[in-house]
């Protein structure tokens, strides 16, 4: 398709609709993929920088690749989209989706199959401002897995998590056997807030900040009578 050229838009929502997609995506002339996912509105939780001129960008964990695409619509200068696992390699999601998009959005951004424990500078280099969106929870060596993500840090990054436990003020994590998160067997862990911060500020991170929190239950309440509290959080960490 040249530049100008109009898509085929009839053979477009025929590719959309033969695809499974976690992430809603607006791929222009009003066609948005129905993605599982409400995508669009985690932007506040992350709180994602306005403008990011300039900056390198990794997103792990990219699948569909919309924080990928929003990075680039945000200026970026380079974008790295990285997944393996909902890329084809045991979960239910495939690339195509992701493929599918940057096609249609004509983007620039690049990917690469790798798992996040593989991550290292000598394999992709280091980047302004590191995405590490719903995977941590995902990960059965979390700590080993944020090693690796500071290890291709060298500005800011943003991490949002599944965690539990949040009424324990220390730091402490909650393992899943089986799929007793979700009835999803890729859950493994929930590490509560302070277990978050006390892990990030472990492997290099020097200013470590909560952005955004939601919680099922009230946290002071489960704090007295010691029940467990799951949710969501969003820090910022910079190194």
């Amino acid at each position: 398709m040249g530049t100008g050229e109009r898509p085929d838009l009839e053979a477009l929502k025929r590719e959309v609709a033969g695809i499974t997609w976690w992430h809603t995506i607006d791929l222009g002339h009003g066609i948005v993929t129905p993605g599982q996912d409400p995508t669009p509105a985690r932007l506040p939780e992350i709180q994602l920088p306005d403008d990011l001129s300039g900056l390198s960008v990794l997103d792990i964990g990219a699948w569909d690749g919309f924080f990928s695409f929003e990075a680039e619509r945000r200026g970026a200068r380079r974008v790295l989209a990285t997944d393996s696992f909902c890329w084809g390699q045991g979960g239910w999601g495939t690339k195509a989706g992701f493929e599918l998009a940057r096609r249609a959005r004509r983007s620039n951004v690049e990917d690469f199959d790798i798992d996040p424990l593989d991550l290292s500078p000598e394999k992709i280099g280091t980047f302004d401002l590191v995405l590490c969106l719903g995977v941590l929870y995902h990960m059965r060596h979390p700590l080993l897995a944020l090693e690796r993500v500071a290890s291709v840090t060298r500005g800011r990054l943003i991490l949002q998590t599944q965690v539990d436990l949040a009424g324990i003020s220390r730091p402490a994590i909650a393992f899943y056997q089986g799929s007793e998160l979700h009835n999803d067997p890729t859950n493994w862990c929930g590490p509560n807030p302070a277990a978050v911060m006390a892990m990030l500020r472990t492997v290099g991170f020097r200013d470590v900040r909560l952005v955004s929190q939601w919680f099922a239950e009230e946290v002071s309440l489960a704090r007295m009578n010691g029940t467990p509290v799951r949710g969501h959080i969003t820090v910022h960490a910079e190194k």
